[in-house]
């Protein structure tokens, strides 16, 4: 758990089940900025106390 932001760690069963609401790609947790990672739709995902947040208007472009 990072004590830093305050956010729960995702369940890694979950993330195996979650996809990109946009490509329907695979996402990679990026645990350092409690993001989760479509680099085919080159968005990151907010993750809020544990909790995928995957509206692509929460998304930041990763352009």
């Amino acid at each position: 758990m990072s004590t830093e932001r305050g956010d729960k760690q995702i369940d890694p069963k979950m993330l195996e089940l979650l996809v990109c609401p946009l490509t329907k790609s695979v996402l990679v947790y990026d645990r350092e900025h409690s993001e989760l990672i479509s680099k085919k739709a080159k968005l990151a995902y907010p993750v809020r106390e544990g909790i995928p947040i995957l509206l692509a208007s929460e998304a930041r472009s990763l352009d």
